[in-house]
Formats: structure tokens, sequence, C-alpha cells
């Protein structure tokens, strides 16, 4: 392959030569993720209320991204296996089961197993259309077409709050995920018709097994932290998790199935910098939208509705940000990717004293910056990558991007859980633990984010040429 600098491009580009049914079944996809977050951060209240279990509290999130790490790391090589059409309908009736599980479950532990299984099917979902984005569109459109995803879940930040608000509101939190079941498998349904039979298909490809068992371990042991119940054992299972992760990238560039694409440990390259850039802000932002609505209903007295509404304003402001800079080219995309991963980090600072001692606007505000910082940097930060990569590993680098991404959304669900938990967050909410939890949570994370810029000015700096073959 031979990579070129991006080009300008219109929407019509991106929809020609038969891809508008593949654009949006990626946008179907991605919705299922988008809005599963932003529903199930609204109505976790109301879950925790009826069914007990605050200590548990992140692991609703930290379940779902789990499962999702898992999945959406073996989407690569599952789709070269058995095409993107079949992945698509089997995984989607997966995440379908799921959603079934939860809303029937009778205790929290019934709930989590459902998240987790929800977890799985969408990860497999979300890796699928990723890998679909990598090898079904061209260079020249990553850039919008990855802004066309951040617009999904801008929509998912309007009507997400507002559709979970409306369950919890009304007692009948349930019902969101059996809503959700019936998606995923209109989904599933909708593969068959918007992709063609066994696009993608590989044959010899294998499933990095051993590198999803590690990967596995380490999310568990980051997300065993928060239950520690003092901070020696909790920082010495995130450091465990950590440890885990890194040895993780060093055993995969000599395997011989690998999960990521070669580069992916080398932070001299764009795909090691952009991966590591993307972990950390994810990480660093996951707070912020988990702890958010229980707070704001806390502390301000919000509805489920409003105090969902009031943390879509990150989603919201990326999406804005995101489809406002997707033209632009020259030397405008790297100096974004570094402006944004430094609005993202300023965003999480502005959190904590918004939680503690600001009022709504102030939260807002927070989320605003927070979320313009992705929307900044993302769709210019997946475009390199991709470009940079070679083309026997885009159906890997694409999923990568997945990978990393849950992977880091576990581990910030879970370090954010160990903050809140360790001020008193597990014995239940009152205007003491949710100003504290606002604090230290923000505070926990922030470190992440500031260290996210380093990675980001070698990506800004890297080359979109491929590596060379070995």
């Amino acid at each position: 392959m031979t990579a070129a600098a991006p080009e300008r491009t219109g929407w019509a580009d991106v929809l020609a030569e038969g891809r508008a049914p593949r654009f949006v079944l990626i946008c179907l996809g991605v919705w299922l993720a988008a809005a599963d977050s932003l529903v199930t951060a609204t109505i976790m209240p109301a879950v925790g209320a009826s069914l007990g279990g605050y200590a548990w509290f992140g692991w609703a999130t930290a379940g779902f991204l789990l499962g999702s790490v898992a999945a959406g790391a073996s989407s690569g090589r599952l789709a070269e296996m058995f095409g993107l059409r079949a992945g698509v309908a089997v995984t989607a009736a997966i995440y379908a089961a799921g959603c079934a599980l939860s809303a029937a479950a009778p205790d929290m532990a019934t709930f989590l197993a459902g998240r987790v299984l929800q977890g799985l099917g969408g990860g497999w979902v979300a890796g699928f259309s990723s890998v679909a984005v990598g090898l079904l569109f061209p260079d020249r459109t990553l850039a919008k077409v990855y802004a066309a995803v951040t617009a999904v879940w801008g929509i998912a930040s309007l009507l997400g709050p507002l559709f979970g608000g409306v369950f919890a509101d009304a007692g009948i939190w349930r019902w969101a995920f059996w809503s959700f079941a019936i998606q995923g498998l209109a989904v599933g349904a909708a593969a068959f018709w918007m992709l063609p039979k066994g696009d993608g298909r590989k044959a010899g490809a294998g499933v990095p097994v051993w590198q999803l068992a590690v990967i596995a371990a380490a999310v568990a042991a980051i997300g065993l932290a928060d239950l520690a119940g003092n901070a020696a054992g909790a920082l010495a299972l995130i450091g465990l998790g950590m440890a885990l992760l890194v040895l993780l990238v060093r055993w995969d560039a000599r395997a011989r199935v690998r999960l990521l694409p070669l580069a992916s440990g080398d932070l001299r390259t764009a795909a090691g910098a952009g991966y590591a850039t993307m972990f950390l802000m994810t990480v660093a932002s996951m707070g912020f939208a988990i702890y958010g609505p229980a707070i704001l209903q806390t502390l301000h007295g919000l509805s489920a509705t409003g105090a969902g509404y009031v943390v879509s304003a990150e989603s919201l402001a990326w999406t804005i940000a995101g489809l406002t800079v997707t033209s632009l080219a020259g030397a405008w995309p790297n100096r974004l990717i570094l402006a944004g991963v430094v609005a993202a980090a300023l965003g999480v600072a502005l959190s904590a004293p918004a939680f503690v001692a600001g009022g709504v606007v102030s939260v807002v505000l927070a989320g605003a910056v927070l979320g313009a910082g992705f929307g900044l940097c993302w769709s210019f930060m997946s475009q390199k990558i991709m470009v940079s990569l070679p083309t026997e590993e885009r159906a890997i680098g694409a999923a990568a991007m997945t990978t990393v991404r849950l992977t880091g959304a576990a581990a910030g669900a879970a370090l954010a859980g160990v903050a809140a938990n360790l001020v008193g967050f597990a014995q239940g909410l009152s205007e003491a633990t949710a100003k504290a939890a606002g604090l230290w949570v923000a505070l926990a994370l922030l470190p992440l984010g500031i260290a996210a810029i380093w990675p980001a000015r070698r990506l800004a700096a890297a080359s979109p040429e491929p590596p060379a073959p070995l």
C-alpha cells in the first residue's frame, strides 16, 4: 500500500461506489454502544436502589467493558475468519441476549452477568464496525467517516439521557434493556442485506487466545481494586493490571497470531503513539460519565433525565467539535491532535471543583471542555493510525482502536470506582460521599489525562507513511 497525505473529500464520496449501506450499518452498530453507555449511566441510580449493591456501582460499566474488551480485541481476526456479515449478525444476537438477562435480573449479580454478556456482544459489534471502516472505505474518506461516528455519539447524547430518564423516573428501568434487546436483533438482521456475504474473509487467520486472556486478567485485576477495601490493596491490584497490559504489548509483537499491529509498542510510530494517547485519554475521562449523574442527583436534586442531560454535554461537545474540524487539512490535523488532548485534560481538572463547589452550569462547562477535546483530535488520530498501517494489518489495526478505547474505558471505570469507594461511596449516596467522590475521582484520573500529552506530541510529529515490510 502506498500511503498518501489526507485529502479533502466530500460526503458524496463517502457514500459513493455502493458504500452507503455499509456506512449506515456502521452507524447503527456505533449507536448500540453509544446509547447503551449513556442510558445505563442515567438509570444506574434507579438500578442501585432496586437491586442494591452500591459497592458494585462502577462494575455495571466495568463489567460491560470487560466483555467488550475481550470481544472487540478479537473482532479483527474473527472478521478475517468468518466475514463481517456473519460476525455482526451473530454477535448482535449475543448482545440482545445480554440485554434480556439484565432486564430480567432479580439481583445485582444477575444484572452484572447480563452486563458482561452485553459487553461481549456489543464489543464485537463495535469492533466489526471499526474493522469495516478500515477495510471498506478509502483513506481519503476516513476522517469524515470517523466524524460521522462521532455524530452518532452526539445523537445518542441527546436521546440517551431522555430515553434512560423516562424509564428511570417512571420506575420501569428494566424496559430500557428490553428495548435495547430489540435494537440488537434489528442490527443483526440489517447486516444480512447491508453487507455482502463473506466480506472481509481471509483464510488461515487465527484468534490470539492467550493475549485475550491476558487482557481479561488485566482488566479484572484493575476492576477488583475497587473492592479491596483499602488503599494498599487497591494500588497493588491496579499496578498488577497495568503491568499485565504492558507485558501484553511486548509479548504480542513476538506472537505467531498477533492481536495488535506490529508497531503498537513503539511510541516513535503513529500507531504506537496513537494507541497510547487514546488509552490514557479514555481512562482519564471515565469518572465524569459514570459518577456524574449520581452526584448531580444527590447534590442538586436533579431527576435522572436532567442529570443525564447535564453529563451528556461531554458527548454533545465532542460531536460539535468533531464535525466542525473534519474538513481541515494541511498542518491543522497535527495541531488539533495536541490541542485536543490538552483540552481533554483541562476538562477533567475542571470537573473536580465543578462537582464539589460549583453549580450545574460549572459541570456543563467542564463536560463541554472535556468532550470538545476529544472532538478536536479523535478522528484525526484515528485517520493517522490507519493510514500508517500496511494493508495486511488494517483489520487488526482498526479492531485495536476499539480494543484500546474499551480497555481504557474499563480501566478508567475501575480506577474511578476505587477512588469513589475509598471515600465512602460504597456505603450509599449522601451529600458528603457525593462531594468526596466528585473531588477524588477527578483527581485520581487527572494525572493520566496529563500523561496523554506526551504520546500526543509524538503522534503529531510521526510520519504518516506505513512502516517498511520486514
